[in-house]
């Protein structure tokens, strides 16, 4: 193995996530700021040659587990041909989708081993969705979404929680848990990217969250690993398990593990750090693009990207000087 990808905290980073594209055929606002977005020209993506490669050297350089990201990764056409290469390296790997196009690929996520799935979905009411996604694919979203079920792959709904718009539903996706053993809702505490109108009041704290839950179902807390994003529990009687990714205000930077490759090939070495490596540049010039990431991680700032706290004052245009959501990859 070549030398590991360590900061100087002494965190290991062993989980790379690689957004395919930036494109994406829902509209959340959240994530794409504008109907009229423009995308990145194909020249700057990532082949899915050069994707193989780049996942290659990670995983040599002790990278264990890679997810697949966008946009929405089902949307590049090559997906399946990348899927396949990636699923012969020797670590797990897995995507975030919204759904609307999985039925097209389950033999193939099959055929690479890839056994779960995060599935991003904000709401559980149609109109609702449409209003979010600007898009009417909420029947084919809950459909694919039981298929997944059904074929046995485990599955992480993701539900980004906003106080004006879909805060009332966090009881239901905590009940959809009760029957559903492979299913595991992520409450995500909503974050500030470029152009998202994010605003500390919108975002619905953890306590909060745990608070409204308790008020109206018994829940217990279930250990989890050092690298886990989400602290997770499970309702009495329940099946499935729900959790919540407190990125704002009770963070898990500590025991951070993880590598972004943005779809034009830079690396990141945290979701909310503005400073960037060409990665991809590099490998086309024929580089060795090992002591870029080294060099890059060993930058890393202990938590958020170096930025200050989310209450203080300049906070929300300090972190939209980030590129938006669905440019750096979920």
């Amino acid at each position: 193995m070549s030398q590991p990808i360590l900061d100087t905290f002494g965190r290991q980073h062993t989980y790379l996530r690689i957004s395919l594209t930036d494109k994406c055929n829902l509209r959340c606002n959240y994530c794409m700021p504008h109907e009229d977005m423009q995308f990145m020209p194909s020249a700057w993506l990532m082949s899915a040659e050069e994707i193989s490669s780049m996942a290659g050297i990670f995983v040599e350089m002790g990278v264990q587990k890679i997810r697949l990201t966008g946009g929405e990764p089902l949307v590049r056409k090559d997906v399946g041909t990348i899927i396949e290469s990636l699923g012969q390296l020797p670590t797990s790997l897995t995507l975030t989708t919204n759904a609307v196009f999985i039925d097209q690929y389950l033999e193939t996520l099959k055929k690479a081993g890839v056994n779960s799935l995060n599935i991003s979905l904000d709401t559980l009411q149609e109109e609702r969705f449409q209003t979010i996604t600007r898009r009417s694919h909420f029947k084919k979203t809950l459909d694919n979404i039981y298929r997944l079920l059904g074929e046995g792959f485990s599955v992480k709904l993701n539900m980004v929680v906003m106080r004006d718009l879909n805060v009332d539903e966090v009881i239901d996706f905590v009940n959809l848990t009760l029957h559903e053993p492979n299913l595991h809702v992520r409450f995500i505490e909503f974050m500030p990217f470029n152009g998202n109108q994010w605003d500390f009041s919108r975002m619905v704290p953890y306590q909060e969250l745990l608070d409204m839950i308790g008020a109206q179902v018994t829940f217990d807390p279930l250990s989890g690993e050092a690298h886990d994003t989400a602290r997770t529990f499970r309702i009495a009687g329940g099946q499935g398990t729900f959790g919540i990714i407190s990125t704002i205000t009770n963070h898990f930077c500590a025991g951070c593990n993880r590598i972004r490759l943005t779809a034009d090939g830079k690396l990141k070495n945290c979701l909310f750090d503005t400073k960037e490596v060409d990665l991809l540049g590099a490998l086309r010039r024929g580089e060795d693009i090992r002591p870029l990431i080294l060099a890059h991680f060993q930058a890393k700032h202990f938590a958020h990207g170096g930025h200050s706290n989310f209450q203080e004052k300049g906070a929300k245009a300090e972190y939209e000087q980030n590129r938006s959501m669905i440019a750096i990859g979920g």
